[in-house]
């Protein structure tokens, strides 16, 4: 268990990080400088020498390696990003750039994404050298830019430019999983992540013959996107396990007691209806997705353009890519043109590993009563980036909330908050599975 001052800290640092604005627009609108500065900061009092990195000005990232007592072991990587999205003040019961601790509660726009989390690591790294205490392996810690964007002033850029800082790191940890999810029927599940949908964010662009709005037109570019856009929103794609999805429905069968066959869609949606909110942990990622969420096209109603075009957020499953471009293909047809907009690969990471052990194993040092399963992410991190490396990544970031709490809303949403001990749980948690990584 980590130190009463590391329990402390936690809470300090998290409150401290939200009111330090990071807030990333997307094109690079964006200033994570100030919250690196913090960050290397409180590393460097603990003896290591961090680094801080840019690729644009004021974008800033922190690297520090923990040298390990076993020179011979595998480097684990610890992640976390310092940038969050916006929001709008207008709408918040409570300041989001204030760190506001109220009634138990620490607000504002990072608390769980992901700003928590990265004040986790300082808090238990601090408590370590009050301590004297080293970890097995090397560890090695990059607080990130950019992770809510494209991840080219962050991740990528670490990956693609500094890859030596990262040498012999083989697995990896950063959000989001070992968090508690409570079924409304008073168990407590604890999902750790151990794979993520690939990103293909995609735009569909038609052409046809422009001309004037009251005139028979059979190339309108509207009518031919608006047609694709519809075909894709509509589609019903094809039941896709991965390992670690089944293995995800697998335990939640065992532990409902559910006799499951898992051998067709049927026999999945049958279970998927039987789990009742627990659902939710798999459901989206027991197929590929794409769901459209941007139109353009015209400037004034009596005129039909010659272009309309959309965006598209589409998701594949590891090995699905293949499938989710010959779908895409048949259902923009001839007369739509698709391209990506954006495309990070999907990730499966095992499960049979002691890394995983360790992670479960330290969750139920904490919540006994809790039950940890595998889970697929339905979107992406920073672990895509870290992947061409090498690296295997895995989501840890474990907090233990209370009933009521809920922790995917607070991802992007109005009056995100964390409670207190779940920021202490997570110190707690991270202390025993980091000594024993």
């Amino acid at each position: 268990m980590a130190d009463a001052q590391a329990r402390d800290e936690v809470v300090r640092f998290t409150s401290d990080l939200i009111r330090i604005d990071t807030t990333n627009r997307g094109g690079g609108d964006c200033r994570e400088r100030p919250a690196a500065e913090y960050a290397a900061a409180l590393l460097a009092d603990t003896g290591v020498e961090p680094v801080l990195l840019e690729r644009t000005p004021g974008r800033a990232n922190v690297v520090a390696r923990i040298e390990g007592t076993d020179p011979s072991a595998d480097a684990l990587l610890v992640h976390g990003h310092l940038d969050v999205v916006p929001a709008e003040a207008a709408d918040w019961s409570v300041h989001p750039f204030s760190g506001e601790v109220r009634d138990g509660v620490v607000w504002g726009r990072g608390a769980v994404d992901m700003k928590n989390m990265d004040a986790m690591i300082l808090a238990v790294l601090r408590s370590w050298a009050r301590e004297g205490v080293r970890p097995r392996r090397d560890l090695v810690v990059a607080f990130t830019a950019d992770e809510e964007a494209s991840a080219e002033d962050g991740s990528g850029f670490l990956a693609d430019r500094h890859a030596a800082l990262f040498e012999g790191c083989t697995e990896a940890i950063g959000e989001s999983g070992a968090f508690t999810f409570h079924d409304g029927a008073g168990r407590e599940i604890y999902p750790i992540a151990a794979g993520e949908r690939g990103t293909g964010w995609l735009k569909l662009t038609a052409r046809g013959r422009a001309g004037h709005g009251s005139k028979v037109n059979r190339d309108n570019a509207v009518t031919r996107l608006a047609a694709a856009v519809t075909r894709i929103g509509e589609h019903r794609w094809p039941l896709r396990l991965t390992p670690t999805v089944r293995a995800a429905l697998t335990e939640l069968a065992a532990l409902y007691g559910i006799d499951a066959d898992l051998s067709d869609a049927a026999g999945v949606d049958a279970l998927l209806d039987k789990l009742g909110p627990a659902a939710s942990l798999v459901e989206a990622t027991v197929r590929n997705s794409a769901n459209p969420t941007m139109l353009s096209a015209g400037y004034k109603v009596n005129v039909i353009p010659g272009e309309a075009s959309a965006f598209v957020d589409g998701r594949f499953l590891p090995g699905g890519e293949d499938e989710f471009r010959t779908t895409l293909d048949d259902l923009t047809g001839p007369d739509v043109d698709w391209e990506f907009h954006h495309r990070e690969v999907a990730l499966q990471a095992p499960l049979d590993t002691p890394l995983y052990a360790q992670m479960r194993a330290a969750v139920q040092e904490f919540a006994p009563e809790g039950h940890v399963v595998p889970y697929c992410m339905s979107g992406g991190t920073d672990a895509k980036q870290f992947s061409r490396l090498g690296i295997t990544g895995y989501g840890f970031a474990p907090l233990r909330l209370p009933v009521g709490f809920d922790y995917q809303a607070m991802f992007h949403g109005v009056d995100e908050r964390v409670p207190v001990e779940a920021l202490r749980f997570g110190v707690d948690v991270l202390d025993r599975f980091l000594r024993t990584a």
